[in-house]
């Protein structure tokens, strides 16, 4: 895949079209259209376009062939025109048929929601794996799309559409993507089993993780950046990006901060999440978001200023459930209440603080309740280790951040906080308080 820069020299002028049906079969959990469209146009500036237009059709059910009708396509052909738009943007995924058939009806480049999202990460992928898993999530997404788009599969040029492999070959057969997909699958094993070592060496080290996970924008960047404050070691060199943009940040990032008492934790920062998220996007990254899974504490990261904010969170909460993590323990944290009357959110619930990032606002409540949780299975004591059993004191430090300690006559005086079953093992060496 070849480096890009995160935006054309040249916006796009972006034309969005969203499809309102009027039937009984929505969710509850389907976000309203008039907020929909306004995060499709988020997601259109988020890679690069400048939005010149939206139009929103009622309609009971999808087109097969056109999506919304001929007529209407028919119409946006002319709106397009003369709003000089170069390209339309759908608000749902369309199959290589419809793409086909509107564009040949409407002369101007066709992308669909998924594309649209799949450009984005192309644009923001950093490390290697993130790269690999957005190629993998394009390839998927285009496979059976082949035969429908026809010509769709040969654009050449820049622009929203054109990122990632599609670069490579412009005649790109079903076998080519085949190939590919399985080239890429075997490189991501090496890198999963790499990260699968680390991933053992911080369990040996017994230090808590803490998950970031939440909706996109929701402030869990600009979060990561003041817990990691807390730590001794902290630098600005080591904070992340920060940006009020849809995906601002893609690629997992771990870092260390402490808890009040001065113990250290890990923070894992994680993509997020938007509604009608690919599906093909969410099998490919669930390598990376596996590193919730190992997570000890969940700091489910929600925007309250957002009007959608419930449907937001619901989002979030179906892909843990996909991934199997729903029931982990969690900590809902209402970012962004600088910009809310301060009183209109309720008070003393528990499992949930109202924070301020960005202004530090409860940011000690937060501290307080992830070392409650995390703490809440573990026993701090003072050990005092005689000399001769000085192998429990490197066991110990092989398992637990230890710092506070001292060589006294009869021993070694540590305080540390074991597990449940350490706690009973060394129970014999705990000095009385």
């Amino acid at each position: 895949m070849e480096k890009m820069e995160l935006l054309e020299k040249e916006h796009e002028k972006a034309l969005l079209v969203g499809l309102n049906l009027t039937t009984n079969l929505k969710r509850s959990d389907d976000i309203d259209i008039n907020d929909s469209m306004k995060e499709l146009e988020e997601l259109a500036k988020a890679a690069g376009a400048e939005v010149v237009g939206s139009l929103i059709q009622n309609k009971q059910s999808i087109d097969a062939a056109f999506y919304m009708g001929k007529g209407k396509i028919e119409e946006i052909a002319a709106y397009s025109k003369s709003l000089d738009a170069t390209v339309i943007i759908f608000n749902d995924e369309l199959s290589g048929s419809q793409i086909r058939n509107i564009e040949d009806t409407v002369g101007v480049k066709i992308i669909d929601r998924t594309t649209l999202i799949l450009d984005i990460f192309a644009q923001r992928a950093m490390s290697k794996e993130g790269k690999l898993q957005v190629e993998l999530a394009q390839l998927r997404y285009r496979l059976p799309r082949l035969y429908g788009m026809g010509g769709q599969m040969s654009r050449t040029g820049a622009g929203i559409g054109t990122r990632g492999p599609g670069e490579q070959k412009l005649e790109v057969d079903k076998r080519h993507i085949l190939n590919r997909q399985s080239d890429i699958r075997k490189e991501l094993k090496l890198v999963r089993k790499n990260r699968e070592t680390q991933r053992i060496q911080r369990k040996k080290s017994k230090t808590p993780i803490v998950a970031l996970v939440g909706y996109t924008n929701a402030g869990k960047s600009t979060l990561l950046n003041e817990l990691i404050k807390t730590h001794k070691d902290y630098h600005q060199d080591k904070e992340v990006f920060q940006k009020n943009m849809l995906f601002a940040t893609l690629d997992v990032t771990l870092r260390k901060a402490s808890l009040p008492n001065k113990k250290e934790f890990l923070v894992v920062d994680t993509v997020g999440f938007v509604s009608k998220l690919p599906h093909d996007l969410i099998e490919a990254f669930k390598a990376t978001l596996e590193e919730v899974q190992y997570a000890d504490l969940i700091l489910h990261v929600i925007d309250a200023t957002n009007e959608s904010f419930e449907i937001q969170q619901k989002t979030t909460d179906k892909v843990l459930k996909e991934l199997d993590i729903q029931d982990k323990k969690q900590i809902l944290v209402y970012n962004k209440v600088d910009k809310l009357e301060l009183d209109i959110y309720p008070k003393n619930h528990p499992d949930v603080v109202y924070i301020s990032a960005r202004q530090g606002i409860n940011m000690d409540k937060l501290m307080n309740m992830i070392e409650e949780a995390l703490m809440d299975d573990m026993y701090e004591v003072n050990l005092l280790l005689p000399y001769d059993k000085a192998n429990i004191f490197s066991e110990l430090k092989n398992k637990y951040t230890i710092d506070d300690f001292e060589y006294v006559d009869s021993g070694i005086e540590v305080n540390v906080s074991l597990n449940e079953k350490d706690f009973y093992t060394y129970q014999s060496y705990i000095l009385e308080k």
